[in-house]
C-alpha cells in the first residue's frame, strides 16, 4: 500500500502549521510596533522559520497583510450591527450599538491603533469601515429623520461609533468608557437643527440624559 497519500498530507499540515506561525508572528508585531516598522527578517524569527519561506508563503507584504487582517478578524470579530435590530427604541438601539462598539474598541486598542496610524487607506482596510458605515445605518433605521436632518444624524452617528472617537474621548481626554458613551450619544444625537429651525429634545437626547 502506498504511503505517498499520507506523506503529502503530512506535508501539508506542516506547511498550513508553517503559515500559521508566520501570520502568528506579524500580527505580534503589528499589535506592538505596527506594520510599517515590522521586517520580514523579525517576522521570520519570531515564526521560526527562513526569510524565504515566509516569502515562499506570502508573495509580497500585501498578502502577509491580508492573511493577518482576515485571521485576526476572525478571532476578534466585529460587532454584528443586525444583533441592534430587535431594539426598537431609537435612542436604546443607539446606546446599546455605541456602547458595544466601545467594548471591542476597547479590547482591540493594540492593534487599530497602529493601524489607523500607518494603514488607514490600505485597500485592506476597507471592508472594516464599511462595517462601520452599515452599523451607522442600523442605528440611524428607527429615528424618524428626514432630509438634511438626516444626513447630520448618519453622520454623527458615524463620529460617535468611530474608533478615533472613543480613543480621543477614552485616553486622551481620560473619561471612563460609561462617560464616553454618554459623550458619544450626544455627538450621535445633538447636532443642530437646520438655520432658523428648532426641534425638541430626541428620544435619544431624552435617554442619555436620565
Amino acid at each position: 500500500m502506498s504511503t505517498r497519500p499520507y506523506k503529502l498530507k503530512k506535508r501539508a499540515a506542516r506547511q498550513e502549521e508553517t503559515r500559521k506561525r508566520i501570520i502568528e508572528a506579524a500580527i505580534h508585531f503589528h499589535q506592538t510596533k505596527g506594520s510599517t516598522n515590522t521586517t520580514v527578517d523579525e517576522i521570520a524569527k519570531r515564526a521560526r522559520v527562513g526569510r524565504v519561506t515566509v516569502y515562499r508563503h506570502f508573495a509580497n507584504e500585501d498578502d502577509l497583510f491580508l492573511a493577518c487582517t482576515v485571521t485576526y478578524l476572525a478571532r476578534n470579530p466585529l460587532p454584528d450591527p443586525e444583533a441592534w435590530r430587535s431594539i426598537e427604541d431609537p435612542g436604546e438601539r443607539l446606546r446599546a450599538g455605541i456602547s458595544e462598539s466601545y467594548a471591542y474598541h476597547q479590547a482591540n486598542e493594540a492593534i487599530f491603533t497602529n493601524a489607523m496610524a500607518e494603514v488607514r487607506d490600505h485597500w485592506t482596510m476597507v471592508p472594516y469601515f464599511e462595517h462601520w458605515a452599515a452599523a451607522a445605518e442600523v442605528l440611524l433605521a428607527p429615528f424618524k429623520a428626514r432630509g438634511r436632518r438626516k444626513d447630520q444624524l448618519r453622520a454623527g452617528i458615524a463620529l460617535a461609533l468611530s474608533f478615533d472617537t472613543w480613543r480621543t474621548l477614552v485616553r486622551q481626554q481620560e473619561l471612563s468608557q460609561e462617560q464616553a458613551v454618554e459623550v458619544a450619544m450626544r455627538l450621535a444625537d445633538e447636532s443642530p437643527a437646520p438655520s432658523g429651525a428648532s426641534r425638541p429634545p430626541s428620544r435619544s437626547s431624552r435617554a442619555a440624559r436620565r
